[in-house]
Protein backbone atom coordinates (compact mmCIF):
# COMPACT_ATOMS: atom_id res chain seq x y z
CA UNK A 1 0.00 0.00 0.00
CA UNK A 2 1.08 3.65 -0.70
CA UNK A 3 0.64 6.77 0.59
CA UNK A 4 -1.69 9.69 -0.96
CA UNK A 5 0.14 12.66 -0.30
CA UNK A 6 -2.58 16.24 0.60
CA UNK A 7 0.48 18.80 0.58
CA UNK A 8 1.38 21.31 2.94
CA UNK A 9 -2.38 22.09 4.87
CA UNK A 10 -3.22 21.98 8.37
CA UNK A 11 -4.38 18.87 7.92
CA UNK A 12 -5.04 17.06 11.65
CA UNK A 13 -7.04 15.09 13.81
CA UNK A 14 -8.29 15.86 16.02
CA UNK A 15 -8.87 19.77 15.87
CA UNK A 16 -11.22 21.83 18.61
CA UNK A 17 -14.24 23.34 17.52
CA UNK A 18 -13.49 26.74 19.90
CA UNK A 19 -16.29 29.52 20.84
CA UNK A 20 -15.03 32.88 21.26
CA UNK A 21 -16.77 35.16 23.19
CA UNK A 22 -15.76 38.63 23.80
CA UNK A 23 -17.65 42.20 24.44
CA UNK A 24 -17.18 44.96 22.15
CA UNK A 25 -17.03 48.07 23.07
CA UNK A 26 -21.00 48.78 23.87
CA UNK A 27 -21.10 45.59 25.99
CA UNK A 28 -22.49 43.83 23.08
CA UNK A 29 -21.87 40.29 23.26
CA UNK A 30 -20.18 38.16 20.21
CA UNK A 31 -19.27 34.65 19.67
CA UNK A 32 -17.15 32.77 16.64
CA UNK A 33 -16.09 29.65 15.45
CA UNK A 34 -12.01 28.92 15.61
CA UNK A 35 -10.60 25.73 14.87
CA UNK A 36 -6.58 26.60 14.96
CA UNK A 37 -5.98 26.55 18.47
CA UNK A 38 -4.46 24.45 21.03
CA UNK A 39 -3.32 25.10 25.01
CA UNK A 40 0.57 25.92 25.18
CA UNK A 41 1.53 26.37 28.58
CA UNK A 42 -0.12 25.44 32.01
CA UNK A 43 -2.30 28.45 32.02
CA UNK A 44 -2.10 29.76 28.01
CA UNK A 45 -3.68 29.06 24.92
CA UNK A 46 -2.47 30.35 21.76
CA UNK A 47 -5.09 30.61 18.68
CA UNK A 48 -4.40 31.43 15.21
CA UNK A 49 -6.98 33.93 13.53
CA UNK A 50 -7.24 36.43 11.00
CA UNK A 51 -9.21 40.15 11.08
CA UNK A 52 -12.89 39.85 12.37
CA UNK A 53 -15.21 41.30 14.82
CA UNK A 54 -13.75 39.23 17.47
CA UNK A 55 -10.41 40.74 17.16
CA UNK A 56 -11.61 44.30 17.06
CA UNK A 57 -13.26 43.27 20.80
CA UNK A 58 -10.54 41.58 21.50
CA UNK A 59 -8.39 45.16 21.11
CA UNK A 60 -11.13 47.00 22.79
CA UNK A 61 -11.75 44.39 26.27
CA UNK A 62 -8.17 42.47 26.29
CA UNK A 63 -10.49 39.63 27.38
CA UNK A 64 -11.91 36.56 25.80
CA UNK A 65 -13.29 33.51 26.41
CA UNK A 66 -13.30 30.44 24.46
CA UNK A 67 -16.35 27.76 25.20
CA UNK A 68 -16.08 24.37 23.81
CA UNK A 69 -18.52 23.67 20.92
CA UNK A 70 -20.75 20.61 21.74
CA UNK A 71 -23.03 18.16 19.75
CA UNK A 72 -26.22 19.43 20.83
CA UNK A 73 -25.23 23.07 19.46
CA UNK A 74 -23.64 22.34 16.39
CA UNK A 75 -25.87 24.37 14.23
CA UNK A 76 -26.11 27.56 16.16
CA UNK A 77 -21.99 26.83 16.61
CA UNK A 78 -21.63 26.70 13.31
CA UNK A 79 -23.41 29.55 11.82
CA UNK A 80 -21.07 31.92 14.31
CA UNK A 81 -18.01 30.67 12.00
CA UNK A 82 -19.74 31.59 8.63
CA UNK A 83 -21.67 34.77 9.78
CA UNK A 84 -19.20 37.96 10.50
CA UNK A 85 -20.30 39.94 13.64
CA UNK A 86 -19.29 43.41 11.56
CA UNK A 87 -22.24 42.31 8.93
CA UNK A 88 -24.73 41.20 11.45
CA UNK A 89 -24.64 42.66 14.77
CA UNK A 90 -26.73 40.60 16.78
CA UNK A 91 -25.22 37.09 15.77
CA UNK A 92 -24.93 36.03 19.22
CA UNK A 93 -29.02 36.17 19.73
CA UNK A 94 -29.42 35.06 16.35
CA UNK A 95 -27.91 31.84 17.32
CA UNK A 96 -30.21 31.09 20.01
CA UNK A 97 -27.06 32.24 22.72
CA UNK A 98 -27.71 33.59 26.19
CA UNK A 99 -24.92 35.66 27.35
CA UNK A 100 -23.44 35.96 31.50
CA UNK A 101 -20.60 38.02 31.93
CA UNK A 102 -17.52 36.34 33.69
CA UNK A 103 -16.91 36.83 37.38
CA UNK A 104 -13.04 36.87 35.73
CA UNK A 105 -12.51 38.14 32.98
CA UNK A 106 -14.24 41.49 30.88
CA UNK A 107 -16.12 38.69 28.51
CA UNK A 108 -19.18 36.77 28.03
CA UNK A 109 -19.80 33.29 28.85
CA UNK A 110 -22.32 31.33 26.66
CA UNK A 111 -24.91 29.70 29.02
CA UNK A 112 -25.85 27.34 26.56
CA UNK A 113 -22.18 26.16 26.28
CA UNK A 114 -21.12 24.04 29.29
CA UNK A 115 -17.28 24.47 29.30
CA UNK A 116 -15.19 26.95 28.95
CA UNK A 117 -11.93 28.86 29.27
CA UNK A 118 -12.06 32.75 31.06
CA UNK A 119 -8.79 34.27 29.53
CA UNK A 120 -7.32 37.89 29.51
CA UNK A 121 -5.31 39.00 26.27
CA UNK A 122 -1.59 38.53 26.86
CA UNK A 123 -0.62 39.42 22.98
CA UNK A 124 -2.28 39.45 19.74
CA UNK A 125 0.64 39.50 16.82
CA UNK A 126 0.74 38.70 13.44
CA UNK A 127 -2.89 37.47 13.80
CA UNK A 128 -1.21 34.78 16.82
CA UNK A 129 -3.82 35.58 20.01
CA UNK A 130 -2.22 33.90 23.12
CA UNK A 131 -4.24 34.49 26.14
CA UNK A 132 -3.73 33.40 29.98
CA UNK A 133 -6.04 31.12 31.27
CA UNK A 134 -7.47 32.73 34.46
CA UNK A 135 -10.38 30.65 35.08
CA UNK A 136 -12.17 27.12 33.80
CA UNK A 137 -15.88 26.58 35.01
CA UNK A 138 -18.21 23.92 33.58
CA UNK A 139 -21.41 23.89 34.18
CA UNK A 140 -22.89 21.42 37.36
CA UNK A 141 -24.86 19.45 34.37
CA UNK A 142 -21.46 18.14 33.02
CA UNK A 143 -19.74 17.43 36.41
CA UNK A 144 -19.17 14.14 38.08
CA UNK A 145 -18.11 13.29 41.58
CA UNK A 146 -15.93 16.26 41.06
CA UNK A 147 -14.33 16.19 37.32
CA UNK A 148 -15.70 17.58 34.25
CA UNK A 149 -17.10 14.47 32.30
CA UNK A 150 -16.23 14.64 28.62
CA UNK A 151 -19.43 12.10 27.82
CA UNK A 152 -21.78 14.69 29.41
CA UNK A 153 -20.15 18.07 27.55
CA UNK A 154 -19.86 16.32 24.21
CA UNK A 155 -17.24 18.01 22.73
CA UNK A 156 -17.18 18.01 18.75
CA UNK A 157 -14.02 18.12 16.78
CA UNK A 158 -13.35 19.41 13.04
CA UNK A 159 -12.33 17.10 10.56
CA UNK A 160 -10.91 19.27 8.09
CA UNK A 161 -9.95 16.74 5.20
CA UNK A 162 -14.14 16.62 4.89
CA UNK A 163 -15.30 19.58 6.90
CA UNK A 164 -17.43 18.09 8.89
CA UNK A 165 -17.79 17.83 12.42
CA UNK A 166 -17.35 14.70 15.03
CA UNK A 167 -18.31 13.57 18.11
CA UNK A 168 -16.30 12.06 20.66
CA UNK A 169 -15.95 8.15 20.69
CA UNK A 170 -15.79 6.08 23.10
CA UNK A 171 -12.43 5.57 25.97
CA UNK A 172 -9.64 3.79 24.74
CA UNK A 173 -7.25 4.11 27.33
CA UNK A 174 -5.98 5.50 30.19
CA UNK A 175 -3.31 8.65 30.34
CA UNK A 176 -0.29 8.37 32.31
CA UNK A 177 -1.00 4.74 33.02
CA UNK A 178 -1.76 2.22 30.67
CA UNK A 179 2.33 3.00 28.95
CA UNK A 180 3.54 1.63 32.46
CA UNK A 181 3.04 -1.95 30.87
CA UNK A 182 6.08 -1.32 28.68
CA UNK A 183 8.63 0.13 31.57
Amino acid sequence: MGRVNFGAKPLMYPQPVLIIGTYDENDVPNAMNAAWGITTDFKEITISLSDHKTTDNLKVKKAFTISMATEDQVIPCDYVGIESGRKIPDKFTKAGFHATKSEFVDAPLIDELPLVMECKVKSFENGILIGEIVNISADESVVTDGVVDITKVKPISFDPFGNTYFGVGAKVGNAFKDGMALK
